[in-house]
């Protein structure tokens, strides 16, 4: 029996498809993701249409129709266009063959039927019908809406033979698993697809850094990453992609003495940011921070920002480094957020991460995430926060939330005491930024300012003498005022031998 849906082809689009295919005497269908998502309530702007027939020519009849610039891609079959807010993709269905030592498939023409047999999972080879006669029927071969509806992960063929055709699917059933999971409803992939990940692992090897990058990082803004992760982890690909984080995992004991489980531990972490940050979104409280062509624009975020989770993944990298054991103080990790930072560039070169802003960005947070934790053990002077303050700049928040999250303790009445703690830490940064601007601090006295004064060139007594007017300002010895600062200048210029001109 064939089942018609109803409301989900509603939007215009559909029915210009429809009307175009039968104009050209093809057959299309929706498939994939947005058949997947409406059955999820989940909103989707993105349309896959695949065509019995040729995708770019549909796409160019549909373009021509509603006036709309169509992107051709022929060296992949597929055209994409535009249209009322909805990102539509059309190709030709097709059937693939791979050879093992790629995952670049061999393509041939095909059905709609050899087009579901080649995709991924049963929850994404669905397809709607676009056709007059039969127009929202659900086409299902696979009993993909009896997997949505279990929570299930599974590939329409043999494992064995998806993941090794394509490798890539074992990272992005993970990925599956951790984004359709919320709230009540959990996605959980199939034992036997778990089991052929392990012994596919290796296959990890035909990828590239960038593909598998790309697959982390959806699985990083996901709601709860951590599910991610530990999947990685138990399924073997994680020593694979980032044996750093590997290194986390274990307790060792000695003495009876015992250390923080460290993996654990970060992947809390990471899922107390993306619920913390999901709530500061909420509240219009977080800006991005950025640079285009060298000029930095601010905007309000609205979106996981997906640095701050690479932040939150990586605080603890130099840990397993720096752990050391001595019968009087037990385990520390002495250090390990500069050997963490150290490690930032050559891991982002390793997984083709940026090497720009983002980057530093991240470097900065490893490196800073111990700084407001051990403010709030301590007295909180007014130079302190100053000095916390000038090193985050605008990632103070991004810090703040980060340190927020690394509190995790089994001990109930620890992690009360230390977030009272926090949030006295908070207000102080809040009063003192308030009061002396260091967030954006520019320093009073230029190179410039003190080569007029003094009629000198560029050298090194220049560097030294805007240091010392910049420690005093932060350890508030004067104002943040240029005449305070220009007094101290000459002070300093008079002890190294310099006099006005």
């Amino acid at each position: 029996m064939t089942t018609i849906t109803e409301g989900f082809l509603d939007h215009k689009i559909f029915g210009i498809v429809s009307n175009a295919a039968e104009k050209l005497g093809v057959r299309a269908f929706v498939i994939g993701g947005y058949v997947r998502d409406c059955f999820l309530g989940r909103p989707c702007k993105d349309i896959d249409i695949v065509v019995e027939g040729s995708g770019i020519e549909l796409a160019q009849t549909v373009g021509e129709t509603v006036g709309s610039n169509v992107s051709v891609f022929r060296n992949f079959g597929t055209a994409m266009l535009r249209y009322h807010g909805m990102e539509v993709e059309f190709v030709g269905a097709r059937k693939e063959s791979y050879r093992r030592d790629s995952r670049k498939p061999i393509v041939e023409d095909g059905s709609l039927e050899d087009d579901q047999l080649r995709r991924d999972f049963t929850i994404n080879a669905m397809a709607f019908s676009l056709q007059k006669e039969d127009f929202g029927a659900l086409v299902d071969p696979f009993g993909g809406i009896r997997d949505l509806a279990s929570g299930i992960i599974r590939t329409p063929l043999d494992p064995d033979t998806t993941y090794s055709d394509d490798p890539l699917r074992m990272i992005r059933a993970i990925r599956f698993a951790t984004k359709l999971t919320s709230g009540n409803r959990v996605f959980r992939i199939v034992p036997e697809s778990l089991e052929s990940i392990r012994r596919n692992r290796e296959r990890l090897s035909i990828l590239s850094k960038e593909r598998i990058t790309e697959e982390l990082n959806k699985i990083l803004v996901c709601e709860k990453p951590s599910i991610g992760f530990r999947l990685l982890d138990d399924t073997g690909l994680l020593e694979y992609i980032l044996p750093q984080l590997t290194k986390l995992k274990g307790v060792e004991t000695v003495e009876g003495k015992g250390h923080k489980e460290n993996f654990s531990h970060t992947l809390e972490v990471v899922d107390n940011v993306a619920e913390n940050e999901a709530a500061a979104i909420a509240e219009g409280k977080l800006n991005n921070y950025e640079f285009e062509d060298g000029t930095e624009t601010v905007r309000i975020r609205t979106e996981p920002y997906l640095w701050l989770r690479w932040a939150a993944l990586l605080h603890d990298i130099g840990k397993p480094a720096t752990k050391r054991y001595t019968p009087q103080t037990g385990w520390t990790f002495h250090g390990h957020e500069v050997v963490g930072a150290k490690m930032i560039p050559r891991l982002f070169q390793q997984m083709k991460l940026p090497l720009n802003e983002k980057m530093k960005y991240v470097q900065k947070l490893v490196s800073l995430h111990l700084r407001p934790i051990a403010l709030v053990t301590e007295e909180v002077t007014d130079s302190a926060v100053r000095r916390l303050l000038f090193d985050a700049g605008n990632s103070i928040d991004d810090l703040m939330l980060l340190c927020n999250a690394d509190i995790t303790s089994k001990n109930p009445r620890k992690v009360e005491r230390l977030k009272r703690n926090f949030d006295l830490v908070k207000q102080k940064l809040a009063d003192v930024e308030a009061k002396d601007a260091i967030r954006n601090f520019k320093n009073p006295i230029t190179g410039e300012h003190i080569m007029e004064v003094y009629g000198i060139p560029p050298c090194r007594e220049i560097g030294i003498i805007k240091e010392y007017v910049k420690n005093a300002i932060l350890d508030g010895v004067i104002e943040n005022r240029f005449e305070e600062a220009d007094r101290l200048m000459k002070e300093k210029a008079a002890e190294l031998g310099f006099k006005e001109r």
